[in-house]
């Protein structure tokens, strides 16, 4: 068989991959805090016919020779994320959040810690700050802990930002979050209006956000490659400041990604077109036996 007919059909199932990912992306274009990936393509095995020869200086004496060779297809090289920072919208809702920088808010789920871009939260009826699933959004106590990086989830505890309740005198009749992720509490108890620290939302770098693993729902947990998370309180180290009342959109580029849709057909279509070429020419000798 001719190895033109199988580097082309690596070329259609590496172009079906980029149109799948291009869908990807567009799928999200409305999904707060997403962060587009791209295929990165790199060419398989070449095939050697004749190797490289060094110059010969004796008496007829030749010149170098270059290597020949065949390549034999295209493969996938990798995946990539884009973690540039996405548009923001204002929302006016107390509990929506975005990270302006680098960092992603810590979040748990049942026994399992997750990091997110999306910071659409909301409260449940014990006033904890969640998630849409429900994940508990994680935070310091105090600014002394937020002040401090570390590396163990484990040292959060939940945000909880109970109503006022009259009888009981506590609680909070309303609440604000400062860029540096302070979430202050307001009640009639507070007689000067100064507010009472609630606790200090959680911000978490990587050293390389790139090699986190994407698990659904706009969540992503730490692999070997990723490093340990460093968290610490927003605007602190690095991380991004917290903005509340506003929420992150999709960093993805349509109109970049419509041109990816059309690289990604046109290189599908071309593809096959050399199949079929493949095709004619062992139907061409097939037939020169008569």
């Amino acid at each position: 068989m001719i190895r033109s007919m199988w580097s082309a059909v690596s070329g259609l199932r590496n172009h079906q991959i980029y149109l799948d990912v291009t869908g990807n992306n567009i799928a999200n274009v409305n999904t707060h805090g997403y962060k587009s990936t791209r295929a990165v393509f790199e060419d398989s095995l070449s095939q050697t016919i004749r190797g490289a020869a060094a110059p010969r200086a004796e008496a007829g004496a030749v010149g170098g020779v270059n290597p020949t060779q065949v390549g034999l297809g295209v493969r996938l090289g990798q995946i990539s994320g884009d973690f540039r920072q996405g548009g923001l919208q204002v929302t006016n809702v107390p509990t929506d959040m975005a990270l302006q920088g680098d960092g992603f808010f810590v979040v748990q789920k049942g026994e399992q810690t997750f990091y997110t871009r999306n910071g659409a939260f909301s409260l449940d009826k014990d006033g904890n700050l969640v998630t849409g699933d429900g994940s508990y959004v994680r935070g310091f106590p105090d600014a002394d802990g937020a002040n401090t990086a570390t590396a163990d989830p484990a040292t959060l505890s939940n945000i909880q930002i109970p109503v006022w309740n009259a009888e009981g005198e506590s609680g909070y009749t309303s609440w604000q979050v400062s860029p540096d992720g302070t979430v202050t509490g307001f009640n009639p108890t507070d007689e000067g209006k100064t507010g009472i620290v609630i606790g200090v939302i959680a911000v978490s770098r990587f050293n390389n956000p790139q090699g986190l693993d994407r698990v659904g729902g706009s969540l992503f947990r730490p692999t070997l490659n990723s490093g340990d998370p460093s968290i610490t309180g927003g605007d602190r180290a690095g991380a991004g400041q917290v903005i509340q009342n506003t929420l992150e959109l999709s960093n993805v580029d349509l109109a970049g990604e419509f041109t990816n849709l059309i690289m990604a057909q046109r290189g599908f279509q071309a593809n096959s077109k050399i199949v079929t070429a493949s095709d004619e020419v062992l139907n061409d000798l097939i037939n020169m036996k008569r």
